[in-house]
């Protein structure tokens, strides 16, 4: 039976909606109206919709009582309620851009519901153990969990059947995502509040043959530490890379495979440049972190801002410096060419093994040799290697495999045996290596005559060193391990 009550007559019990996410509250079309008995009153235009009451059962961990109302009628309050709060997202597009957009603060949810319990232990575990990626891996009967950490996937706990699909649907709705959608891939965001830190999580869906594999992307703005001298980088290489970054005009280059730390030394590139004098602009797929007094452009292809047609629109808008997070196509390698060339420090990264190996990726997008040779500053490859852990760093004889696969002479060298401040694995944090090409007139020379690996690096300079060179150092030095050098290294 329909109820004849206005909904917008409702004195709205706003710490209840809060906790239903605007898109899952439009999506459904339904809204908290009151609370009576230990029961959630809740207004819905379809009340066989019983899978929406079930998520609003996980969300609240109480009865739901459903009342049928016009849909019209739920719309117009979802409105108003949401616009009251001062917390409206219209869409998902804008939920990604909207700093306001509705979030969690675990350490205030206090729940008796199983499934959020587990979830917050997941993600508080992962957090405290300082993981870059918590990853739920649906195999046969159970959810595999394993958090990326220091670069390194390690196995935890697991959940088991009858939990599954309950703690995939509970983080799909705090992202914001298609519940009922199970055959698609799917991308969202979570914004947690942990003891007054902001975290970020980009939360991704891909259907397998067990179910829906989960990965889950921790961006913790407080970890993020910006300045180059503070990445490890060494006095040298970091005095010729800073002189390269100082150049009024031309492109500085950084490379790597994904999760290398080549957004970190960009942004503290650019903090390193930022004053006050100068116009500078990014363009990045996503925004991970946001910088104050810069403009900074996210892609978003859905509506057709790629990053060809946003750096046509940076160049109108003054800019001395401009960032480009990845250089992939001869599109916008043609226009980061083109602004070096009128004036503009272009900072951009490529996906290559190592520095001399930029020149040929650009090469193959078909660039002219000559404008690279006119137009590239200098290009630094760079890995992250993971460092000894202090608590439990020990000295050790090297096996002869070990030696010889470096070249190294030194008869002892260290490790981490192991302990509960490094969970066992002998290591604790990460540093990076790096090796920096900067184009001298030789290799310059060189690549207008013929863009070819082997020759360019024939001309690099005695005093050259190659991330493996440079990783060498950091074992020598205690700071790093062999295992991890030769890791990071072997395709090098």
């Amino acid at each position: 039976m329909k109820n004849n009550i206005n909904l917008q007559s409702f004195e709205f019990i706003k710490n209840k909606v809060k906790k239903i996410p605007y898109l899952f509250a439009k999506k459904n079309n339904l809204i908290a109206i009151d609370e009576k008995n230990e029961k959630i009153i809740v207004a819905i235009s379809d009340i066989y919709n019983l899978e929406a009451l079930s998520e609003l059962y996980l969300m609240f961990n109480k009865e739901i009582e459903s009342r049928l109302y016009p849909k019209d009628e739920i719309e117009k309050a979802i409105e108003v309620c949401y616009h009251q709060t001062k917390k409206i997202i219209h869409s998902k597009d804008e939920t990604e851009n909207n700093e306001n957009f509705e979030g969690y603060d675990l350490l205030e949810v206090s729940s008796d519901n199983e499934v959020v319990n587990i979830l917050n232990t997941i993600i508080l575990e992962a957090i405290t153990q300082k993981a870059s990626d918590i990853h739920l891996e649906p195999e046969k009967n159970i959810l595999k969990i394993r958090y990326r950490i220091d670069g390194v996937l390690q196995k935890r706990d697991y959940i088991t059947s009858h939990l599954v699909s309950q703690i995939i649907t509970r983080i799909k709705v705090m992202s914001a995502l298609d519940i009922a959608e199970k055959r698609l891939p799917q991308d969202g965001r979570i914004k947690l509040m942990i003891n007054k830190r902001e975290i970020d999580f980009r939360v991704s869906t891909i259907p397998t043959v067990y179910g829906e594999r989960l990965v889950l992307r921790i961006l913790d703005k407080s970890n993020i530490v910006l300045g180059l001298d503070t990445i490890g980088m060494e006095k040298t290489l970091l005095k010729n890379f800073k002189n390269s970054i100082a150049h009024p005009e031309g492109i500085v280059l950084v490379t790597g495979p994904t999760g290398s730390g080549k957004t970190t030394t960009l942004y503290s590139s650019i903090n390193e440049l930022n004053n006050s004098s100068l116009n500078i602009m990014t363009i990045e797929d996503p925004v991970e972190y946001k910088l104050t007094d810069i403009a900074q452009i996210a892609v978003n292809p859905k509506i057709d801002l790629t990053f060809e047609k946003g750096l046509r629109h940076i160049l109108r808008q003054d800019p001395d410096i401009i960032m480009i997070g990845e250089i992939r196509d001869y599109q916008t390698a043609e226009i980061a060419i083109q602004a070096s060339l009128t004036g503009h420090l272009v900072l951009s990264t490529l996906h290559t093994n190592d520095a001399p190996s930029a020149i040929i990726r650009l090469a193959d997008m078909k660039i002219e040799p000559y404008l690279l040779s006119s137009t590239i500053i200098s290009v630094l490859s760079q890995r992250l290697v993971r460092t000894i852990c202090s608590s439990c760093k020990e000295e050790y004889k090297p096996s002869s495999i070990e030696l010889e696969e470096l070249g190294i002479k030194d008869k002892t060298l260290y490790r981490g045996k192991g302990c509960s401040d490094c969970f066992n694995t002998g290591y604790m944090g990460r540093c990076g290596i790096y090796e920096l090409m900067v184009l001298d007139d030789k290799i310059k020379n060189q690549i207008v005559k013929n863009v070819d690996v082997n020759k360019i690096k024939a001309n690099l300079k005695s005093d050259y060193k190659t991330l493996r060179q440079n990783g060498i150092e950091l074992i020598k030095k205690g700071i790093t391990t062999t295992f991890e050098v030769i890791r990071v290294t072997k395709n090098i």
